[in-house]
């Protein structure tokens, strides 16, 4: 049989489905999938340099917005705007292309660690990360995956491998 988002099992009532990859060195970008909902890919061309973001309705599962923040060349501001608009209760997928840290701040940094992250604290040059919390969760997220861009260990010149994530999220009550 196959799963949503080609997940190895199936979810539990009042679950989504979601699988990510971080994007591989600065060739292909990352790609985040929930309920069978392809809501970033390469093929999509709605990805680049940076954080990655997708955002689902936390009670239908629904898709609300995706976008991309260059965390190398651009600016943190308009992502720190768009991290104190996300309303409660949505859920929040993020994803690194590339370089996800170069530009962060301790500003933005804490508002994704309010969405229960525990390694943007730690997030560097290069490195890889993907990343599944929420908007007003209240424990940290048992959704992450990091690695360190680390000379001895990439499997790409100067960067990491790619890090995929899938699981299945709780769905929001009331």
């Amino acid at each position: 049989p196959r799963y949503k988002c080609g997940i190895s099992k199936a979810c539990p009532e009042k679950h989504f489905a979601f699988k990510m990859a971080s994007g591989a060195a600065n060739v292909v970008g990352p790609k985040i999938c929930v309920e069978d909902n392809v809501l970033m890919s390469g093929v999509k061309n709605n990805v680049g340099r940076g954080i990655n973001v997708a955002l689902v309705n936390g009670k239908t599962g629904e898709p609300i917005d995706t976008k991309f923040f260059d965390m190398w060349g651009g600016d943190v501001a308009p992502f720190i705007e768009f991290l104190k608009s996300i309303q409660d209760g949505t859920i929040v997928l993020m994803g690194t292309y590339d370089d996800g840290a170069t530009k962060l701040n301790e500003e933005a940094r804490k508002l994704i660690a309010d969405l229960g992250s525990t390694s943007i604290t730690n997030l560097g040059f290069r490195d890889n990360w993907v990343f599944c919390g929420g908007k007003g969760i209240k424990t940290k997220s048992p959704f992450e995956q990091h690695i360190k861009n680390n000379k001895d260990t990439n499997k790409y010149e100067g960067w990491p491998e790619v890090v995929e994530m899938e699981g299945c999220i709780p769905q929001k009550q009331d």
